[in-house]
């Protein structure tokens, strides 16, 4: 599998057996596997070098697993899949609303979680821009859409307010947003919505839809509680609130 032969996932888990098994199965697969117990070793190995996943327990020893996600997601684009053994959907959302791109509970077949493990990554690697892309990305005229006080390049794959701030957002807060503003006055089920979002998987739980709308009210949305652009439609999905103004290309 050539695609994954540079691929890094770096592995945070007080077990040493599921850091052991997941890492045997990661190189069998042609991954490069990084260890870590702690959140000391985990920004260790993060300084060394760039990763292309962290795979991490919920609940580290005498560490809270959440924190050291959302930690990470401030100061690195990176996909994070969380593991924990507590069957609890509180829990679930809980995680994924802070940080996580999905979430695999303990016990886990590795069948399964390779096969997330391969989606997420390449998925990420789709939704960032390579070297060769991004000298094109400079002389080509990027095609964005505005709403309200936001630019969304769906370009360079960014939000910006009206003031040029960028807005960082995960891999699928923006195809899902994508998706939503491509759309603006009608009405999109969850299952469409999973379909039109590059940056989503099927096999994510049905939840997870509601998460992301969540946390795009919480980034976009000057009263998240109401919602200029973002509307529920109780018993049908959501809607995107336009106008939504397709702008010239800009050039950056």
């Amino acid at each position: 599998m050539s695609e994954t032969l540079k691929k890094t996932v770096l592995l945070v888990d007080d077990d040493a057996d599921i850091r052991t098994l997941l890492s045997d199965a990661l190189q069998q697969k042609g991954y490069i596997a990084l260890q870590a117990e702690n959140g000391e070793q985990m920004w260790q190995q993060l300084e060394d070098e760039p990763v292309s996943l962290i795979i991490m327990d919920l609940y580290l020893q005498d560490e809270d697993g959440l924190q050291l996600a959302r930690e990470v997601r401030e100061t690195h684009q990176v996909p994070i899949m969380m593991l924990t053994g507590i069957g609890d959907e509180t829990d679930r959302i809980l995680g994924l609303e802070l940080a996580a791109d999905d979430y695999m509970m303990k016990p886990f077949s590795i069948r399964e979680v390779m096969a997330r493990i391969h989606a997420l990554i390449r998925r990420s690697t789709q939704l960032t821009p390579t070297a060769n892309h991004l000298s094109h990305t400079l002389e080509e005229a990027h095609q964005c859409l505005s709403f309200g006080p936001w630019l969304l390049d769906l370009t360079a794959r960014q939000l910006k307010d009206n003031k040029g701030n960028l807005v960082v957002l995960t891999l699928g807060e923006f195809s899902l947003l994508e998706a939503l503003a491509l759309h603006p006055d009608r009405i999109l089920t969850r299952e469409q919505l999973l379909d039109m979002s590059r940056g989503l998987e099927t096999e994510v739980f049905d939840r997870t839809i509601d998460v992301l709308i969540l946390r795009l009210r919480r980034k976009i949305e000057a009263n998240p509680k109401t919602p200029e652009f973002i509307k529920t439609q109780r018993g049908l999905g959501y809607l995107f609130q336009g106008p939504v103004r397709t702008n010239e290309p800009i050039r950056p």
